[in-house]
This record gives structure tokens, sequence and C-alpha cells, in this order.
């Protein structure tokens, strides 16, 4: 069984830090898949990610997409999101079924990859590479991309940690895509908010990221659905 974000380290006090909101940069990705799209139909999302966003020891109806959604529902917008996320995956894992994980007329990508190969020591040359393939291959599809970045342990050193954490806002800037530095944020390293596991989140601990996530989100959804009218 390959190891899912999580099952390696105990509680994680390294990542209990304040994060600063990055802008919403860039413009979305071009959009020859909203043409796809009726009027009236749904945004449709889907979440490319691991065992944080697929829910891993959570009912479906808990885990990140399915809150996620609910929350944007709530706010009076049309959406429809769907959980792509596997537990163990890493970048590359990602990358392998991206076409199947990302189907025809799919609008916009949550894309939550990259705990695994911090948690694992992956070189992060590997892990930009496979990110910047998938943020490649989605803008030729004219998928509008949101990505949420990670932070890798100490366990690796300073150096590593640097390198590794640098890929998400570096690939944010170079491909002009919104960026939520941590998804974890609120979360990590708070007892009552993750699993016995001490780094796969409850329910409750969803909800602090889809509560701390939807700033982002919301104004990433509605331009999505302003292309389409």
């Amino acid at each position: 069984m390959r190891k899912s974000y999580g099952t390696s380290f105990p509680a994680v006090e390294w990542l209990k830090r304040t994060f600063v909101w990055l802008a919403l940069g860039g413009a979305l990705f071009a959009t020859s898949a909203f043409a796809q799209a009726p009027p009236g139909s749904p945004v449709k999302l889907v979440v490319l990610g691991d065992s944080l966003s697929a829910g891993l020891g959570l009912p479906a109806a808990a885990a990140f997409p399915a809150q996620l959604e609910k929350a944007l529902q709530n706010k009076g917008l049309n959406v429809a999101i769907d959980n792509a996320g596997v537990s163990g995956d890493t970048a590359s894992g990602g990358l392998e079924r991206l076409d199947w994980s990302v189907p025809p007329g799919t609008q916009g990508v949550i894309l939550e990859l990259g705990a695994n190969d911090a948690l694992r020591g992956l070189d992060p040359k590997v892990t930009r590479a496979a990110l910047e393939d998938i943020l490649k291959r989605l803008k030729a599809r004219g998928v509008a991309v949101l990505l949420c970045g990670m932070l890798a342990p100490p366990n690796f050193g300073t150096e590593y940690a640097t390198q590794f954490n640098a890929i998400f806002p570096d690939l944010a800037r170079e491909y002009g895509v919104p960026l939520y530095p941590f998804f974890l944020d609120g979360v990590a390293a708070n007892t009552k908010l993750n699993q016995a596991d001490g780094m796969h989140p409850t329910a409750d601990g969803i909800a602090v990221i889809v509560k701390k996530i939807m700033p982002m989100v919301e104004p990433f959804v509605r331009g999505i659905s302003a292309q389409k009218k």
C-alpha cells in the first residue's frame, strides 16, 4: 500500500504558521471548454488531488469536493464538482491519470497535489515538472486551474524545503493561475480538526479548509461562469 499524506509523520507543528493570501493573479486560461456547456448548465469542476481532497476516512458527503460544492451552491452558484482525489497519489501520479480524471467538458480544476511528494522526499524537480505538465495540458484544453500549495516537512532539511515550497508560487506566476498558498492552512497540527493519524482532516477540518479557500474559489468560479455567457 502506498503511503498517503499523514501516514508517515506525527502532528506537524512546523506547519502551523500564518500564510499571506496571494492575489488572484492572471487571467483564466483560454476557454474552449466553455463553449461545450449549454446556457443554464452548471460550471463543471474537478478536484484533482490526493487523500487530503479525496476525503480519506470520511463519508463522501464530508469530503472536500462535496463540502465545497455545497458552500458554492449556498452562494447561489450553479456548480458541479467531481472528486478526482486518489489516496497516496503524487504529482506524477496525477499527471499519468489526467486525461481520465479530468473528462471532456470540465471547465475548471482545483489542483491539490504534492503532499506525498514532500513526505517521500522526492526530487522537487520531478514534482515541479509533473505539475507544470498538468498546467500545460489543461491550458491547451482551455481548462481554468486554481493551484493549491503544499509545504515540505522539515525532515529533509532547509535546502529541500526551500526548493519544494517554491514550486507552487513559481508555477502560479509563470502560468498566470490563482494560488491558494497552503491547502491545510488553519487545520495542520490542530488535533481537534484531524483524524487519529494527526494529518488527515476530520469533517470539521474540511469545513475549515472550505471556509478559508472560499474567498479564492468563489471568484474563480464566477469568472468561469461569466465566460459561458
